[in-house]
């Protein structure tokens, strides 16, 4: 009888694993930092098409960017090809496409009128993103992963490149400075909610890899129908609504708190009227 071979000590299974994690994480991989290039690509577009006048275009572009940016870690986690280089590209694509872009280009399309004050609501929104990212990759394995800790980025994007998108395609005026103005508050509300500790849904609990009911493709293809019918005024409407969701949902955890501290106290105060 042939001898077995002696199993292989758990100890060193456990190192190779960790080789091969180790190994993972310093890859570099090309479908999902594809969609990051794409994601970097429209920013980058975005802020040529604005310097040309293309505002609209250059709208459009960002939302793109939220597209690819939107693909490109669920691909990774779908294809099991996460990797520390993937996360720190697509950071930096975002600050691209999503700070610097929007910024650029509402600066150029209306913010540039007010002088100084353009400018610096335009950085505002600029520091905005950057500390929202730094935020971000700080803590990323410590904040409930159900919840941004204040305004994403792309939404924040979306709201700039949407209102741009919606004066644009439907020729509002610049009369009186009341345009410039709104974009000024717009920009500065933007930057300042990406900062907040305003709780904004994050929607990471719905799982692309799972089987759906037949009634979740129905309600698809209704959003797709809805949005299609004036792309302008449905996805600013939708995230400016998303943009004020963050803060009814801090609204109502501080009022839950409240109630749950109040009845802990008379819970208290009955218990020691008991022993009493």
């Amino acid at each position: 009888m042939r001898p077995q071979p002696a199993p292989m000590p758990k100890r060193s299974l456990d190192i190779d694993s960790m080789t091969d994690e180790i190994h993972r994480r310093r890859s570099i991989y090309l479908l999902p930092n594809a969609f990051t290039t794409a994601n970097l690509f429209a920013g980058f577009y975005a802020v040529v098409q604005a310097m040309n006048g293309r505002f609209e275009v250059a709208a459009i572009a960002i939302f793109l960017a939220m597209v690819f940016d939107s693909m490109d870690g669920r691909v990774a986690r779908l294809t099991n090809t996460q990797s520390a280089f993937g996360e720190q590209y697509d950071s930096l694509a975002d600050m691209i496409s999503f700070g610097m872009a929007p910024a650029l280009v509402m600066y150029e399309w209306s913010l540039q009128g007010l002088g100084r004050w353009g400018w610096l609501a335009a950085f505002v929104y600029v520091v905005g993103a950057a500390l929202r990212l730094a935020r971000f990759n700080a803590n990323i394995g410590v904040v409930d992963k159900q919840y941004f800790q204040g305004l994403p980025s792309p939404a924040a994007a979306a709201l700039v490149a949407g209102y741009v998108w919606l004066a644009v395609d439907n020729k509002f005026s610049f009369a009186d400075g009341i345009l410039s103005w709104s974009a000024f508050g717009l920009t500065v509300y933007a930057g300042l909610a990406m900062v907040s500790n305003a709780p904004f849904f994050s929607g990471k609990s719905f799982a692309l890899g799972r089987s759906v009911p037949f009634w979740v493709m129905l309600v698809v293809v209704a959003v797709f129908v809805f949005v299609s019918s004036d792309p302008p005024v449905v996805l600013f409407g939708l995230f400016v609504l998303y943009s004020l969701s963050g803060w009814f949902t801090w609204a109502w955890r501080v009022r839950r708190a409240r109630r749950l501290g109040q009845r802990l106290r008379e819970a208290g105060e009955a218990h020691q009227d008991e022993s009493r």
